[in-house]
């Protein structure tokens, strides 16, 4: 197993006409240790958004998939479309990411994007999106925290 990256930081970029946009410094700095082995791009599951994993984080996460059989066809549908899209990416020679087409389209990117990290994971929005989707009232952020979290039992680390 690798070793974990825990990415943090928002960060505007702007994707050119092609789809290119700089990776924000901060997460290159982050990232430097795996930034040779590139990336996998896909579409986020919950989200008009893209997630950037770097490549040793995905192996990881690919390993769910693993346990699905390719003889079930629920499992099989579900693989189809969770690796639909997925493309292998890495930074060029100036420090930046060709997002495919297709991504682009799918995440509604036009110009101004926001790179927010989730962990080992960057997520790519179009800025519109992203600030809609933070400023949204129907999710009751306190609420939800507190269900998620409110009854974990914290246990130092001299105990």
């Amino acid at each position: 197993m690798s070793e974990i990256i825990y990415l943090h930081g928002v960060h505007e970029a702007t994707a050119d006409a092609k789809g290119r946009f700089m990776l924000p410094g901060s997460f290159r700095k982050q990232l430097e240790k795996v930034l040779e082995e590139g990336f996998i791009i896909k579409r986020s599951i919950f989200s008009k958004a893209l997630e950037l994993f770097p490549k040793a984080a995905w192996n990881d996460r690919a390993k769910d998939l693993n346990h699905l059989s390719r003889y079930n066809r629920e499992h099989m549908e579900y693989m189809r479309v969770f690796t639909s899209g997925l493309q292998g990416v890495e930074l060029d020679s100036a420090g930046r990411i060709q997002i495919p087409k297709e991504l682009i389209d799918f995440a509604g990117i036009k110009k101004d994007i926001t790179c927010a990290a989730i962990s080992d994971t960057i997520e790519i929005w179009d800025t519109k999106s992203y600030n809609k989707f933070i400023k949204d009232k129907s999710v009751n952020f306190e609420e939800m925290t507190e269900r998620l979290l409110g009854k974990k039992v914290l246990i130092k680390d001299d105990e």
